[in-house]
């Protein structure tokens, strides 16, 4: 069998019949280089946004408020399969209404069933007006569903092979709704059974991803973003030549480009160091991603749909050397500081214990923490639950608590061994208020908390201070000297 490539492309890779078309040209491309393509796709771009505003609506007991959403979904479904069927027969799409053909006619007749199928769990979640995790996930699946099978069937009539392949039959996981914990073994046995034979064969299989169900088949998720998680899931279980994941920037960059508009693309980053930016805050990946692929050591490379000639960012388990002292800067913003301060009890046994079981208790997960003689302070994402978590500490403790912070995180090669990194960053950012530092406890980390107003400023000094002068063998400078010299002539 050719070497096997699991490509995985996000909700704006596959917005529309356009953005499709120029997917399945991607597709064609690794067909041509004698790849064997298993594509993982994103519902289309909005879509599970709003199955979830019709979920919502729908358990306020605004049963038409929830059909006029999918309403507009449906609509929206058929006449992006309908655009795909007139590009495949090479007419004008504007051409789309008179759009005929067994085709034509399938596509429509399939969409028309799964949307009935989900105005019928509306209405009875209208009816019952409680919207259970188990029913939010047979809701946000729907997005998934659609897009592979009209994504397959857009590959089948390109010359691609393409084949529909149900991710609930593969992707099995435990019964935690929203956050399904993936089991690996069963998947793998799941892939090798009907995903590995149609690979053989030739065929381009193309899954949903983000969903999965329990061994009793009952449909879970593995959370946003989980399209990701699902690719890398794929191509460890058929320990796939490389994963790639296809979105709408050139990789992972320096810094936000809209934050930085010279940030740079970072061409190597190590499993390591991508996977810190991916849980500080970088958007490009899921932090989930990278953890398949570490296990089976297969590289991942980030690439964007809207330019397919770039190279991307390539992560692999060990990066070459950066003359830089870092790689990139992640932000991660709504956080809140809970402070606790107990003047007898911190150092006593069990104490710290007791704290953190507050925040297992309400599945809480703590990005930062320091103490002192006499307090602990933590940061946390800004949720609704923060004055339930903080009046179970008020019971141990006094407590406080302070919205609207971020998360600056620097990532790089051997931060902690670098003499005198701290002052060289603390002094590009003197002007800005620092709250919490943590360095020391990763090699390849340094993070602190500020003001979330500050945020972007600080980015940029410190963008500024540490990309002036980059190590071309890891960064793509020559669009920087480009855009200068751009700049010049003007």
């Amino acid at each position: 069998m050719k070497k096997l490539v699991v490509m995985k492309f996000g909700g704006t890779s596959v917005e529309d019949a356009v953005a499709i078309h120029r997917t399945a040209g991607i597709v064609a491309g690794r067909r041509e280089k004698g790849l064997q393509p298993i594509v993982v796709v994103s519902a289309m771009a909005k879509v599970t946004d709003q199955l979830i505003a019709a979920a919502n609506a729908a358990a306020r007991a605004d049963r038409n408020g929830a059909l006029a959403i999918t309403a507009r979904l449906r609509s929206r479904h058929k006449e992006v399969a309908c655009r795909l069927t007139a590009q495949a027969r090479g007419e004008e799409m504007s051409q789309c209404n008179d759009v005929t053909g067994p085709a034509y006619a399938h596509s429509q007749t399939w969409i028309d069933a799964e949307f009935d199928a989900l105005d019928e769990i509306l209405r009875g979640l209208a009816a019952v007006g409680e919207l259970t995790p188990r029913i939010s996930d047979m809701i946000v699946s729907y997005g998934e569903r659609l897009s592979s099978r009209m994504i397959a069937e857009a590959f089948a009539v390109r010359g691609l092979d393409g084949v529909h392949v149900d991710s609930r039959a593969c992707i099995i996981t435990d019964a935690q709704h929203a956050k399904a914990v993936p089991q690996d073994v069963l998947i793998e046995e799941k892939l090798k059974e009907q995903v590995l034979p149609l690979a053989s064969e030739g065929k381009t299989v193309v899954m949903g991803g983000f969903i999965g169900s329990t061994e009793k088949g009952v449909t879970t998720t593995l959370g946003r973003g989980g399209s990701d998680f699902t690719a890398a899931l794929i191509g460890g279980g058929v320990h796939a030549e490389a994963i790639e994941i296809w979105t709408d920037v050139n990789g992972i960059m320096t810094a936000d480009p809209r934050v930085c508009p010279d940030a740079l693309r970072v061409k190597t980053i190590s499993f390591e160091e991508a996977a810190e930016l991916a849980y500080f805050g970088a958007k490009v990946l899921h932090p989930a991603t990278i953890l398949p692929a570490v296990q089976k050591n297969i590289p991942v490379l980030v690439l964007n749909s809207r330019n397919p000639e770039n190279e991307g960012t390539r992560i692999i388990s060990l990066a070459p050397h950066c003359d830089s002292p870092f790689k990139s800067i992640a932000v991660k913003k709504r956080l809140t500081i809970i402070d606790v301060v107990a003047s007898r009890m911190l150092m006593s046994h069990g104490y710290l214990k007791a704290i953190f079981e507050v925040f297992d208790k309400h599945k809480c997960p703590v990005d930062m923490v320091s103490t002192s003689e006499v307090s602990i302070s933590l940061t946390v994402d800004s949720n609704d639950r923060i004055p339930e978590i903080a009046a179970d500490l008020s019971r141990l403790a006094d407590v406080k608590y302070e919205g609207r912070k971020a998360l600056v995180c620097m990532v790089g090669e051997n931060i902690r061994g670098q003499n005198g990194i701290a002052a060289q960053v603390f002094n590009a950012i003197r002007h800005v208020n620092v709250r919490m530092i943590s360095q020391g406890a990763s090699e390849i980390n340094m993070s602190f908390m500020i003001e979330e107003d500050d945020a972007d400023e600080a980015v940029r000094s410190l963008h500024a201070a540490f990309f002036e002068k980059p190590d071309p063998e890891i960064f793509e400078v020559e669009a920087r000297k480009s855009a200068t010299a751009e700049a010049s002539v003007r």
